[in-house]
């Protein structure tokens, strides 16, 4: 089981990695456009690329919904329903895609306007949106590899992804002309190329589902209620971390010391760098449990859930211990371009290290569990744990934070994030009822 754990987890770790490192490349060449004025370049790609990760971030519901879905049709070896998943995601994705497209002129005025953003932004937004119906696409696409117990197709997209983005950024920024919007089209390019690499390997590695695709099954009420609610409570789940992680950085940006946003911020990279490594696990999690509980295989699925605790566990306590032994160093890589003030931003963020210490131990199971409902499809449990951790996070912050201040910030999160695993589990009765769905006979 740790080797059929791994092989999943460790590919989709890969592909995670690959976020953070086409952000990084996109910063360098934005600071390298010349121009006067590097430190505008910048800033006005952080703020393009934050509208971004909004609309990206609320279709991610794809991804996640597909996956469980699939897993589960693929354990049942029940080959149309693997198809007919990913015909109706696709469908899906094309339709908001096509939408957000012919909205995109009020979409982007009402983004640039609320960020407070510049002609560079808008240069930056008006190039980079036609990548986003590609984009919503390699959701499902992705989503549905994964439930097919396939993770190294996404990895070796989002690899191909990043090499395309980066070449094709500098060469329309640099040798075309075209500044910040040539970033904006290296996203395009890559994105389409990656729906096209994903394309030629489903036909390459299942050219026996695709080819008999039954269309009636594709339309049939009963699975596409089952994925409308599924994709449903997804929804309400990401917009509620939207809120937390949005005002997590608006309730920094309101502190008297305004080092403490830079600070937040900084502190928040280092849980974000966890999440990476554990989310891996995760994913893994929800296409084992769906591909056991779709086999009615209950011994398969104990041992699954118990070896991918364990790895959670491990991952938490070595970044437990990464923390502990070098947080200054960490932070000194933040703040390698303001040596001035980064002896400062060490100190004042030693104040809050213990939060990040204790959030790894915190956020483990909440990320298992996520991955262990999304693939049991038991969706509505994880919908009402976030709308009920989010609750209790903006309580917690509002009732200490004239007592404690920044402090009472990071209690809010790390109980959040705590509150999340431990409502799941016991919603399910200690995980008894997703235990029963693979013994149902």
């Amino acid at each position: 089981m740790n080797r059929e754990i791994l092989r999943l987890a460790l590919p989709n770790i890969v592909s995670n990695i690959t976020v953070p490192v086409m952000g990084i490349a996109s910063t360098m060449i934005a600071g390298n456009l010349g121009g006067g004025d590097t430190t505008r370049a910048i800033g006005s790609l952080a703020v393009g690329v934050s509208i971004f990760n909004f609309i990206y971030w609320n279709c991610s519901f794809l991804r996640m919904g597909t996956s469980g879905l699939t897993a589960q049709a693929y354990g049942a070896k029940n080959h149309r329903e693997c198809t007919a998943t990913l015909a109706r995601t696709l469908l899906v994705a094309a339709v908001l895609g096509a939408l957000i497209l012919l909205l995109q002129y009020p979409l982007g005025q009402t983004a640039i306007w609320a960020m407070n953003g510049d002609e560079l932004v808008a240069e930056y937004f008006y190039a980079r949106i036609w990548a986003v119906p590609a984009g919503i696409m390699l959701f499902g696409l992705n989503g549905w590899f994964i439930g097919m117990q396939n993770a190294r197709i996404p990895m070796w997209i989002a690899i191909l992804q990043n090499v395309v983005h980066v070449g094709c950024s500098w060469f329309f920024a640099f040798r075309c002309g075209m500044g910040i919007a040539g970033i904006g089209y290296g996203s395009v390019v890559a994105q389409y190329l990656g729906v096209a690499l994903a394309a030629v390997l489903i036909v390459a590695n299942y050219r026996e589902f695709i080819t008999r695709i039954d269309w009636s099954a594709v339309f049939d009420m009963r699975p596409i209620r089952r994925f409308l609610v599924v994709n449903r409570d997804i929804i309400v789940r990401t917009l509620c971390i939207v809120a937390v992680y949005t005002f997590f950085t608006g309730a920094s940006a309101r502190m008297e010391d305004r080092t403490l946003l830079a600070v937040n911020t900084i502190l928040l990279q280092l849980f974000t760098l966890f999440s990476y490594m554990t989310d891996g696990f995760a994913q893994a999690a929800e296409a084992l449990t769906g591909r056991f509980i779709g086999a009615r295989d209950g011994r398969s699925l104990h041992r699954c859930i118990r070896n991918s605790i364990f790895w959670s566990l491990a991952v938490a306590a070595v970044f437990v211990g990464i923390y502990l032994v070098w947080w200054r160093d960490l932070l000194h890589v933040f703040t390698l371009n303001s040596p001035e003030s980064s002896a400062y931003i060490i100190a004042t963020a030693g104040d809050y290290i213990g939060w990040i210490i204790a959030i790894p131990i915190a956020s483990s199971l909440p990320f298992l569990m996520d991955g262990i409902m999304v693939g049991a499809t038991r969706t509505r449990v994880m919908r009402d744990s976030m709308i009920l951790s989010t609750i209790i996070y903006f309580a917690i912050f509002f009732a200490f934070s004239p007592l404690i201040g920044n402090n009472a910030l990071w209690c809010a999160f790390l109980l959040y994030m705590l509150l999340r695993g431990v409502l799941q589990y016991f919603m399910t009765h200690r995980l008894k009822d997703i235990y029963r769905q693979a013994d149902a006979a």
